[in-house]
């Protein structure tokens, strides 16, 4: 026993202790920041660039960099908090800011604070995905950044959820799948899309193999960019969706 207490004083805490403030390294690239006038939309093999005025799609970005490698009217900054409860503010304009954004990006919903703001639990489904976000929920729980001490936390079963969190761009053979488990999930219930695959189909938006009928039957609660998303995306956006305070 005193040699475990000792371990554990000299490893101190290790999550991270401030988590709506926490550093991100500089190579990160998070909030898209644009300069210019027009630009080449042929840049974004994805079709997440627009001209008239210089737009970008969050929900299709899959932040490769490619439009920063090859024009200076976009540089990509290192802020994380990307996620939105309208779907329509995930496209960024020149008079877009990040700080600015995330004032208004998120609409916290008493009857949902309410419910589930003390303890919140999820139901993770790989609707497709390549297993990029699906890594990056994993680490959320990690001893670094411990999303369990706000209450938060994946569980095995929809029964058990309060709620679902889908990745992958849903293809044919998990359409029906993710169905189920959104009729299994007791109401009240919250849908949660993460990633650039989930949100908009990402790089297989236009395969016939894909089947996102879901999007059209049910209502979506937050949207959370990325390819893949950040732990600290994805934990800000859940905070801040529930008004919980770090």
């Amino acid at each position: 026993m005193l040699k475990t207490l000792k371990l554990r004083i000299y490893q101190g805490k290790q999550y991270i202790k401030d988590i709506k403030n926490a550093p991100m390294r500089e190579q990160f690239r998070g909030y898209p920041i644009i300069n210019g006038e027009r630009i080449d939309e042929a840049i974004c093999p994805l079709g997440a660039i627009k001209n008239g005025p210089i737009s970008i799609d969050m929900g299709k970005c899959t932040f490769c960099g490619v439009c920063e490698r090859k024009s200076e009217a976009v540089k990509f900054s290192n802020f994380y908090k990307l996620a939105t409860t309208d779907r329509k503010k995930l496209i960024i304009t020149k008079d877009s800011g990040s700080e600015e954004f995330y004032k208004t990006a998120i609409e916290v919903k008493k009857d949902i604070k309410r419910i589930l703001g003390k303890s919140l639990k999820l139901r993770q489904v790989s609707a497709g995905g390549c297993n990029g976000c699906e890594m990056e929920l994993n680490a959320c729980s990690n001893v670094n950044f411990d999303m369990g001490r706000f209450g938060i936390d994946f569980v095995a079963s929809p029964r058990h959820a309060d709620g679902i969190v889908i990745t992958g761009s849903i293809t044919e053979n998990m359409a029906d799948a993710l169905e189920d488990c959104y009729k299994s999930t007791p109401d009240p219930k919250i849908v949660i899309l993460t990633g650039a695959c989930a949100i908009s189909g990402g790089i297989f938006e236009d395969s016939t193999k894909i089947n996102r009928e879901f999007m059209e039957k049910h209502r979506i609660d937050l949207y959370i960019p990325g390819c893949p998303i950040h732990p600290l995306t994805f934990i800000n956006a859940i905070l801040d969706f529930l008004d919980i305070k770090s």
